[in-house]
């Protein structure tokens, strides 16, 4: 088993990261496992490409979803010990999580992002020249869309719909 090291962070809050960090990967359900067999290979040769060699991707698996399930057996789709993994890593990456249409359980990616405290996802959008815009100077433009990721409609408050007069 190849060695890493952790991710650290310093006291403003921004990643220390060794030239060996170990990363939590969860593969996914469904199109997950080809996903990431897809993905990590580009990953590692953009790692190699950027830092000639010099730097590397240790990849340690977190099981969530479907193989957690078939692994530990039970209905345990997100363990315990997963949660703790990705927050002992520091960073993670995942593939597509199962979430049944209708009843089952509750959104594992939801659960992800409620039990790590991922409250927003920040997407910095950038302007692709030859991409048409619906403005004039899409360059000019500087946009950062935050979604809010663990409350409102995240949050399984539900209430029964009020009673219909005929």
């Amino acid at each position: 088993m190849k060695t890493g090291e952790r991710i650290q962070w310093d006291q403003q809050g921004r990643p220390v990261v060794p030239d060996v960090p170990e990363i939590g990967f969860i593969e996914g359900d469904g199109t997950g496992p080809d996903i990431w067999a897809a993905s990590r290979p580009v990953l590692d040769a953009a790692v190699e490409c950027a830092y000639g060699g010099n730097r590397a991707i240790v990849w340690r698996e977190v099981l969530a979803g479907e193989k957690a399930q078939r692994q530990l057996g039970g209905r345990n789709f997100l363990p315990d010990a997963s949660i703790k993994a990705i927050a002992r890593y520091g960073v993670a990456i995942k593939g597509p999580l199962t979430t049944p249409v209708g009843g089952g359980f509750r959104s594992l990616n939801v659960a992800l992002r409620q039990r790590l405290d991922l409250y927003a996802c920040v997407r910095p959008v950038k302007h692709i020249a030859g991409v048409p815009a619906p403005v004039v100077h899409p360059e000019k433009m500087h946009i950062v869309i935050f979604r809010e990721n663990t409350e409102d409609v995240y949050a399984g408050v539900e209430w029964p719909a009020p009673r219909q007069c005929a």
